[in-house]
């Protein structure tokens, strides 16, 4: 008998030997590679022929180097691409035409020379629910899940993705409810408190352990027998006063009777260049360098946001066809580019997002193609974009007035559905680095696209030459594509309380109680 468990347990030792060794050797699978930020895009700039990039501006006006600022020398490529011309010089006039010739044609370019290509063989993301808690939000009761989509890593095991979002759903209005999906860091409210049953065991059971740990201690709870360590906190204030536009973005969804979820764009794709071999790009490319037409970070983040939306659509209490993406800055740029792309969202508020996102590319003023390229941001974009700040290279030298496709057209693919272009000033923190008025040009000119499809636009003429940008605080909100430049800085938090009602006008969406 004693042979017999001797040679079991050598036979367990060695097949947990073979298990680790099958986890751990990599000489099965191409080398993960390790390059810097700065090796990455010289490997892209040698695949590409570039000798050397223009550097961008500075954001400091006492720099010799400043942004451009000044109006009159913001526009050295006036005229934007026709959005209802293709490349033949046919003219779209019917919607059918945009559907089946120009539409595929924009996303085309941009595909190629700007955001890069998904892959057709991304694999499958896997949900699983971590945590489920029935919590409070103000007095607004609520099912709260913390969600893992774990990516099947099966062809490339030495990358692991792990997709963190954090759902909350109102519980006070009859479902299914409409959606917020909002790029930033997931955590869910303040947890739910065991009930005074469950709470009596926990003080037990602690109560044991200080004792046996210091006997001393129960003298100490015999002399106070009603005393318990651990005590409820305050449960729900049900005075507290309802939200107004001042209370925090995800109360005033809550309060309407949307959900929210919350998605880390940074356990999708790491938001920098060095992480361009790991996270959903580098386990697609098997821990290789990109190339040239290859996904940078906001597809790979609105890939992300996809693979959540085919979570939602399984989830009874969610409206799947009533899924809204949010973000503000790079993740603006990033819920722009999702909802070009995913026709399934069904309305986006794009905030304060700059080059790459609603700002026209041609347009030199504050930040640049260059500050991309060039800078900090170039992994956000695919490698071909490093070719419209080329000084010198093979092919020659290029600028953003050379792209095929700008964001009017990037605004354009989401037309018809509701499109919110949201904005703060400068005074508060919200830079002219960013470039409104050359975000409002873009919008402007986009609104040939939604009319086209029977969808209102800013309700101003499509002249993006003569357009003024409205006052602050001045809102176009009649239509499926709307503006409002709010005063405060860089976030979308003050124009919550403009979006929603325009959203659930727009969705035709009424709250109602259970």
């Amino acid at each position: 008998m004693k042979n017999k468990w001797a040679l079991l347990l050598a036979l367990g030792i060695a097949f947990a030997g073979n298990a680790q060794q099958a986890v751990i050797d990599s000489s099965r699978y191409p080398r993960l590679s390790n390059f810097s930020a700065q090796e990455d895009r010289a490997n892209i700039m040698q695949q590409l022929g570039i000798k050397k990039l223009r550097p961008g501006p500075s954001s400091n006006q006492s720099d010799p180097n400043h942004a451009n600022e000044d109006e009159q020398l913001a526009n050295p490529c006036p005229q934007l691409p026709d959005a209802l011309t293709t490349r033949s010089g046919k003219k779209i006039t019917t919607p059918e035409q945009w559907w089946k010739l120009r539409r595929p044609e924009i996303a085309e370019d941009f595909e190629k020379e700007m955001y890069g290509r998904v892959p057709e063989n991304t694999p499958k993301v896997t949900w699983t629910t971590k945590v489920t808690d029935y919590e409070f939000v103000g007095r607004i009761p609520v099912i709260a899940k913390q969600l893992v989509g774990r990516v099947d890593n099966s062809e490339y095991p030495l990358i692991n993705v792990n997709i963190n979002m954090v759902l909350v759903l109102p519980l006070n209005v009859k479902g299914p409810v409409p959606v917020l999906m909002m790029f930033g860091f997931p955590a869910l409210p303040a947890p739910a408190q065991p009930s005074p049953a469950d709470l009596e065991k926990i003080n037990m059971a602690f109560k044991e352990m200080m004792i046996k740990n210091n006997p001393d201690m129960k003298a100490i709870f015999e002399r106070y027998p009603a005393y318990n360590p651990i005590t409820r906190a305050a449960g729900p204030n049900f005075f507290a006063p309802p939200p107004t536009g001042d209370s925090p973005p995800t109360e005033q969804l809550l309060a309407a009777g949307w959900g929210y979820c919350t998605l880390e764009p940074g356990s999708v794709q790491a938001d920098n260049g060095a992480g361009l071999t790991r996270g959903i790009i580098g386990l697609v490319n098997k821990g290789q360098p990109r190339k040239p037409d290859d996904w940078g970070a906001l597809r790979a983040w609105g890939w992300g946001a996809s693979r959540a939306l085919d979570y939602l659509e399984t989830d009874t209490l969610v409206d799947a066809k009533k899924v809204g993406i949010e973000g503000v800055s790079r993740y603006g740029k990033a819920a722009l580019v999702t909802m070009a792309f995913d026709q399934r969202f069904a309305v986006v508020l794009v905030g304060s997002s700059g080059k790459g996102g609603a700002t026209l590319q041609r347009r030199v003023f504050g930040e640049a193609v260059e500050s991309l390229a060039g800078g900090g941001g170039y992994h956000w974009m695919a490698g071909n974009y490093l070719k419209y700040a080329t000084e010198e290279s093979s092919f020659g030298k290029k600028t953003g007035c050379d792209l095929p496709v700008d964001s009017h057209e990037l605004i354009a693919l989401c037309a018809p559905r509701p499109t919110f272009i949201s904005y703060g000033i400068p005074e508060k923190g919200d830079a002219k680095w960013l470039d409104q008025m050359g975000s409002y040009k873009a919008t402007v000119a986009a609104g040939t696209v939604f009319k086209l499809l029977g969808a209102k636009d800013l309700g101003v003429s499509n002249d993006y030459h003569t357009e003024k940008m409205p006052a602050v605080l001045t809102g176009l909100l009649d239509g499926e594509l709307a503006w409002r430049q709010h005063n405060g800085g860089h976030t979308d938090a003050p124009n919550f309380q403009f979006f929603i009602p325009w959203a659930n006008r727009e969705l035709k969406y009424e709250k109602a109680g259970k």
